[in-house]
């Protein structure tokens, strides 16, 4: 803990330093500790775990924006600008990052993947927006009042979470709000969606790839179980999934009998 009595919490993103949503997180946050901003300079949302070799570092009001992605931020922030801090958190993303097949590819989780691997707790934190996909949520509109839900939820959790010994056996939680009507949510712990309704639609030269669930979870028609994070946001519930960053292995006898049979170098 930092003397102020509270957390040192590295704040970064892949919206961007300058979006709405990060600026309303920054400030849920800085009622709990002190913020530390170490965040890309312009949007890098979907990129995963891409790693830069060299990035440029600039003063923001709100600390340091890096000419990099979420990843580059948590590497550099752990490592160099911010390197005593208790918590990592990744936020607040324009639309949620639900579902098993999301978590590799967003910015925002990969940024909490990251710290775990520094061994740092971490929160990533989104706001799911009823806009279903392409040109409708790219032209959705968002203000700072509209994470406030998000803001509250992972507010709530950085003051609790690691004194309640969640990361004892979590690596790191990762946490969609609804969109609401001003109104508090419930907190529900959830397990990653495993619907998956990628399409790539062929069109004169080029392939447009979609998502779907996106225009189901605006139309209301998500077949997802309860338990889920899809569901709980399309249900009006804040989501938890605790996950953890390792790949794991499991004990596989057919591929045990292949690398048996493999051919030495007598053999070849």
């Amino acid at each position: 803990m930092n003397t102020s009595g509270g957390p040192r919490i590295l704040l970064t993103n892949d919206d961007g330093i300058d979006s709405p949503g990060f600026r309303a997180l920054h400030a849920a946050l800085s009622s709990v500790g002190e913020v530390v901003a170490v965040a890309p300079a312009d949007d890098r949302s979907a990129v995963g775990r891409s790693l830069s070799r060299r990035v440029d570092v600039q003063d923001h009001d709100l600390g340091y924006a890096i000419e990099g992605t979420p990843t580059d931020c948590v590497v550099v922030g752990l490592e160099s600008l911010c390197p005593d801090a208790d918590v990592v958190v990744s936020g607040c993303n324009k639309g949620a990052n639900v579902g098993a097949y999301v978590l590799g590819r967003s910015g925002t989780v990969s940024a909490a993947v990251e710290a775990a691997f520094f061994d740092v707790p971490a929160v990533a934190v989104s706001q799911y927006v009823p806009a279903g996909t392409g040109e409708a949520y790219r032209a959705f509109e968002v203000d700072e009042p509209d994470f406030a839900e998000a803001g509250r939820a992972a507010r709530y959790l950085v003051e609790r979470a690691e004194g309640a010994g969640v990361f004892e056996t979590t690596d790191y939680l990762n946490v969609n709000a609804p969109w609401t009507d001003g109104g508090p949510a419930e907190m529900t712990v959830t397990r990653p969606s495993t619907l998956y309704d990628m399409t790539a639609e062929r069109d004169g030269g080029g392939v447009t790839l979609l998502d779907r669930t996106w225009d189901r979870m605006k139309e209301g028609s998500v077949p997802d179980p309860v338990g889920t994070d899809r569901r709980a946001i399309a249900d009006g519930y804040v989501s938890v999934s605790p996950l953890t960053a390792p790949h794991t292995t499991r004990h596989h006898g057919a591929l045990d009998g292949l690398a048996e049979s493999y051919p030495g170098r007598e053999e070849e």
